[in-house]
């Protein structure tokens, strides 16, 4: 009688320690309030999806972050509308698979883009794409989020009139060392380095990288060993490849993201596998929507190409890669649906799945594993 109790307990206890995998997915809602973010759960064995939430009556969440410890999920809301944006922040219920609003703060800038929070949890940083702008944010110990500490404009400009005629700041990241930001200027082609004192919630000492004209850079990673960040340039279609040491970032070479040839490049997201040895990016465009694959020599950060893969839709935005690295999912912004692939983790290739998820406008996707 004894071992059948002991038994009966330890399934329990196994079953309770099984993970749950929870995907969110942020949206354009067509500039009016729609279903902004969904949440599903996420089979991480099967790939196979089960909604479960959705934030209904919200206009444009179109970036989404969740902080490292899987406890809060961000988004920028009314993206791309003609008065500022916000940045909302949200409790993730784990057990129910869903979200709670905790607040809400004006992003102090046209169209906000992107977001990113700094190695210690406790700062967020929001990009402005329309007016150029950056805004500093502390995050308090709930979650929610502080006025902005810090805003700052740009105005500048490039080559390319029709996409270049003034600052748009399109992203922006934490040094490894969590001592710098990078942000992105796609309209100037340069990516603006700030010195970050936490002490006083504020970026200062900024320089200017530059990059090709008409390049237009848009995101940027950094590989996990911390010795070479590469930049995807929406413009040019072509990938940066920097070493990183002490807060510099020194140009290496580029890379083509695109298999074919294209009139207008509209490249768009790039992500690094963790273990550090492949790299992906999306490409958007009327000749081409695809994921490139690359392997990442381990001795000099340089990129060997293996394969581009179509994306089964139109406009692939961001993308995820699931923790176990088995999974890569792509939001097709303008076909209404995220093509889920199995990826080879000792090789970096991908194989499109039979199922897919159908959802208006993805934009965004994150992925946590509990």
């Amino acid at each position: 009688m004894f071992i059948i109790i002991t038994l009966f307990f330890y399934g329990c206890n196994t079953d309770l320690k099984e993970k749950k995998t929870l995907l969110f997915v942020g949206s354009f809602t067509d500039k009016k309030p729609g279903e902004g973010i969904h949440v599903y759960e996420f089979n991480k064995e099967t790939a196979e999806t089960k909604l479960t939430f959705t934030l209904n009556n919200i206009t444009n969440t179109s970036f989404l972050k969740i902080s490292k410890d899987g406890n809060y999920l961000y988004s920028v809301v009314d993206s791309q509308m003609k008065y500022n944006g916000k940045v909302a922040a949200f409790k993730i219920d784990v057990s129910n698979s869903k979200i709670n609003l905790l607040n809400m703060q004006d992003c102090g800038g046209l169209n906000p883009a992107h977001l990113e929070i700094d190695k210690t949890g406790g700062f967020l940083i929001n990009s402005n794409y329309s007016d150029g702008s950056l805004s500093l944010f502390k995050i308090k110990s709930d979650g929610s989020i502080s006025l902005a500490k810090q805003i700052l404009q740009f105005k500048d400009s490039s080559v390319i009139k029709s996409r270049q005629e003034a600052s748009h700041i399109h992203s922006s990241n934490f040094s490894p060392d969590n001592r710098y930001v990078f942000a992105h200027d796609l309209g100037a082609d340069k990516i603006r380095k700030f010195g970050f004192d936490k002490k006083n919630n504020s970026l200062i000492n900024k320089s200017e990288i530059k990059t090709k004209l008409g390049s237009g850079p848009r995101h940027f990673t950094f590989h996990p060993n911390k010795l070479y960040g590469y930049g995807i340039n929406e413009l040019s279609g072509k990938i940066n490849l920097y070493s990183y040491d002490e807060g510099s970032l020194n140009f290496i070479e580029d890379y083509q993201s695109y298999q074919q040839k294209q009139e207008i490049y509209t490249a768009a997201d790039i992500h690094i596998s963790d273990d550090g040895k492949f790299l992906y990016a999306s490409n958007r465009g009327s000749e081409e929507n695809s994921i490139v694959v690359f392997s990442i020599n381990k001795n000099n950060g340089k990129l060997q190409l293996i394969e581009h893969v179509d994306t089964a839709g139109n406009h692939p935005r961001n993308f995820a890669i699931s923790k176990e690295g088995n999974f890569l999912l792509v939001a097709n912004q303008f076909t209404n649906n995220i093509t889920i692939f199995k990826r080879n983790t000792k090789t970096g290739s991908l194989t499109k799945l039979p199922n897919q998820i159908i959802v208006n406008s993805p934009s965004s996707i994150q992925l946590k594993s509990y």
